[in-house]
C-alpha cells in the first residue's frame, strides 16, 4: 500500500501550526503529527499595520524548522497559507518574498472567504457527525484573530455567510488601547460586539431559528475537546450549563490557575475569555442551546482540500451547491426574481454544456456562469440605469464563501458586461483591475453565453418550456419549445450573436419547435 504524506501549514495571527497527514488507504486521511509555535504576528499587524523585523526573524526560523521536519517525514507535497495577520499587513509581498528566500517555503495568502471555506471543509472532514448536525438548524461560528465568520444552514445547505471584524486579537488590541482591566473585559467586549451583532440579527436572522452552533477556533475548541475526552464521549458537545460554568471560572479564577486547568500558556487565557464572551453573546442572540467544537483547525481543511483535488478522498458534501445557495440568498436580499434566475441558469448551462469541445472550460467555470446567472440583475436594487456597475459593486462587496477574490472578480465582471459594452483587455484605461489575461478570457467567454441566454428571456415571462442546444459544424442550434410569440427574444438574440461569434467563431441559430 502506497503512503502519500502531506504537510499543511497555517501561518496564523497568534501561532504557526503544521500538521502532517498520510493518505494510506482509500478515502482515509490520518493526522500523524502536529507542531505548534507561538509567534504573535497579529499584535504587530493590528496595532502597527506592519510585521516587525524581529517577528519576521522568528517566523523564518520556525518555518526552516518546519522544512526540516517535512524532510524527515518524507513529505511529498505541502501547502502553506497566511491568514489575517499577513493578509492585512502593509508589507505582505516583501514578507512573502523574504520567507521564500530564507526558508524555501512559499506562503500563499488566503482571502477571508477562502480561509473560512477551508475551515468549513475541516468540519466536513468529521463525516457523519457534521452531516447530522447541519440538518438541525445550525450556524458555524468561525473565530479568528482578525475577524469572525457566521455561516447559516438551511437543512444541509449553507445559505448565508457574513464576516465581522470581531477577531480575538483585534479586540485584545482595542482593549489594550483602552487600558481595560480584567474586570471590565466582559462588559467591553460585549459592548464592542453588540452593535455589529444587532445589525447582523436584523439582516440575517429574521424568522430563522438556530438550535446548534459549530465553533471553530484556537481558543475555546481545545478546552471543549479536552472536556469531552475527560468524559470519554469524544463529541465535544457543550450545553448551556457547562458553558456557564466555564464563564464563571473565567470571571473568578486567576490567570495562572486557569492556564494550569486548561493546559494552555498564561498569555492565551485572555484570548480564551474574549472568545468565550463572543460565543456567549452570539448564542444568546440566536437562542442556540448547544455548541459543538469538532476540534478541527485550518490545517485539517487544507489537507482535506488537497486530498479532494488529488482524488485521495471522496468528499460526500457538495460544496459547490453551498456557493450557489449563498448566491441565491444574495439575489433574494436584493429582490431578484427566483423564476427569472432559474430560467437563465438553465438556458446558460445548457449552452455551456453543448459547447464543451469549443470553449475549453471546466466545472469551476460552469459554476461562475451559474453564479452570474443568479446574480445577473442584483444591481437593479440600487440603480435601474447603471445595472451592470451596481451589480458589480454588490458582488464585490458581498462575502461569498468558497470564492477567491479573483473568482469574485470574474463573476462580477461577467454580470457587469452582460449589461454594458465589453471592455477589451488591451484597453488598459477602462479595463477592470485584478484580472490576468487567462481570467479575462474566461470573462469574455462566459459573458457571451450569458448575453445569449439573457436574450432568450428578454420579456422576463419565461416563455420557453424547454431549450435544447446542439453544436453542428459552425452553428449552435438552439431548439426552443414554446407556443408563444418570441419576436422580442429573436430581436435581442440577433443583437447578441455578434459578440458570441467573435468569441467562439460559432453562429447561434434559433429554431422554434412550436410556432405561434
Amino acid at each position: 500500500m502506497s503512503v502519500k504524506t502531506f504537510a499543511a501549514i497555517d501561518v496564523g495571527s497568534f501561532e504557526l501550526t503544521m500538521k502532517i497527514f498520510d493518505f494510506s488507504g482509500k478515502n482515509t486521511m490520518r493526522e500523524i503529527d502536529c507542531i505548534r509555535q507561538r509567534i504573535d504576528l497579529g499584535s504587530d499587524t493590528y496595532a502597527n499595520g506592519k510585521i516587525s523585523n524581529e517577528k519576521m526573524d522568528d517566523l523564518c526560523h520556525t518555518l526552516k524548522e518546519f522544512a526540516q521536519i517535512m524532510e524527515s517525514y518524507k513529505v511529498i507535497a505541502y501547502k502553506a497559507y497566511g491568514t489575517s495577520a499577513i493578509r492585512e499587513t502593509e508589507n505582505t509581498l516583501i514578507l512573502q518574498d523574504q520567507i521564500a528566500q530564507r526558508t524555501g517555503i512559499r506562503v500563499e495568502i488566503l482571502s477571508n472567504s477562502e480561509q473560512r471555506f477551508l475551515d468549513y471543509k475541516s468540519i466536513a472532514s468529521k463525516g457523519e457527525t457534521f452531516r447530522r448536525i447541519i440538518e438541525e438548524k445550525t450556524a458555524i461560528l468561525d473565530i479568528g484573530g482578525g475577524s469572525i465568520q457566521i455561516s447559516l444552514f438551511d437543512k444541509d445547505t449553507l445559505v448565508s455567510t457574513q464576516n465581522l471584524r470581531l477577531g480575538v486579537l483585534r479586540l485584545q488590541e482595542l482593549l489594550n488601547h483602552l487600558n481595560a482591566g480584567s474586570a471590565q473585559m466582559e462588559q467591553l467586549v460585549d459592548e464592542l460586539a453588540t452593535a455589529q451583532l444587532d445589525d447582523y440579527k436584523k439582516l440575517y436572522l429574521k424568522d430563522r431559528e438556530i438550535k446548534n452552533i459549530i465553533i471553530v477556533d484556537d481558543y475555546l475548541s481545545p478546552w471543549a475537546v479536552r472536556k469531552a475526552h475527560e468524559r470519554g464521549d469524544g463529541n465535544a458537545m457543550v450545553d448551556s450549563k457547562a458553558f456557564n460554568q466555564l464563564m464563571e471560572a473565567l470571571r473568578t479564577r486567576g490567570t495562572t490557575e486557569l492556564a494550569k486547568r486548561m493546559d494552555i500558556a498564561e498569555e492565551k487565557v485572555p484570548l480564551v475569555y474574549i472568545s468565550a464572551v463572543l460565543t456567549k453573546r452570539i448564542a444568546e442572540l440566536m437562542g442556540a442551546a448547544l455548541i459543538w467544537a469538532p476540534g478541527v483547525t485550518l490545517c485539517d481543511g487544507i489537507a482535506y482540500e488537497y486530498a479532494e483535488q488529488n482524488k485521495l478522498l471522496r468528499g460526500e458534501h457538495d460544496f459547490a451547491e453551498d456557493i450557489i445557495a449563498c448566491a441565491m440568498n444574495i439575489s433574494k436580499r436584493y429582490n431578484g426574481s427566483t423564476r427569472r434566475a432559474d430560467t437563465l441558469e438553465h438556458i446558460t448551462t445548457t449552452i455551456f454544456d453543448s459547447m464543451k469541445k469549443v470553449h475549453g472550460m471546466g466545472q469551476r467555470e460552469r459554476l461562475y456562469l451559474r453564479l452570474a446567472a443568479i446574480l445577473h440583475d442584483c444591481g437593479k436594487y440600487i440603480s435601474m440605469i447603471n445595472i451592470g456597475e451596481a451589480s458589480y459593486d454588490i458582488i464585490m462587496a458581498t462575502e461569498m464563501i468558497g470564492l477567491s477574490h479573483m473568482e469574485r472578480e470574474i463573476v462580477a465582471n461577467v454580470v457587469r458586461f452582460n449589461h454594458s459594452n465589453f471592455v477589451y483587455y488591451g484597453q488598459a484605461q477602462d479595463r477592470p483591475q485584478g484580472l490576468d489575461k487567462e481570467s479575462y478570457l474566461i470573462v469574455a467567454k462566459l459573458t457571451a453565453i450569458l448575453r445569449l441566454g439573457n436574450s432568450l428571456d428578454r420579456s422576463h415571462k419565461q416563455k420557453m418550456k424547454g431549450v435544447k442546444a446542439t453544436l453542428q459544424d459552425n452553428e449552435l442550434i438552439l431548439k426552443i419549445d414554446t407556443q408563444e410569440d418570441i419576436t422580442l427574444e429573436r430581436g435581442f438574440f440577433q443583437t447578441n450573436t455578434e459578440f458570441f461569434k467573435e468569441v467562439y467563431s460559432i453562429t447561434p441559430v434559433i429554431r422554434q419547435k412550436k410556432k405561434f
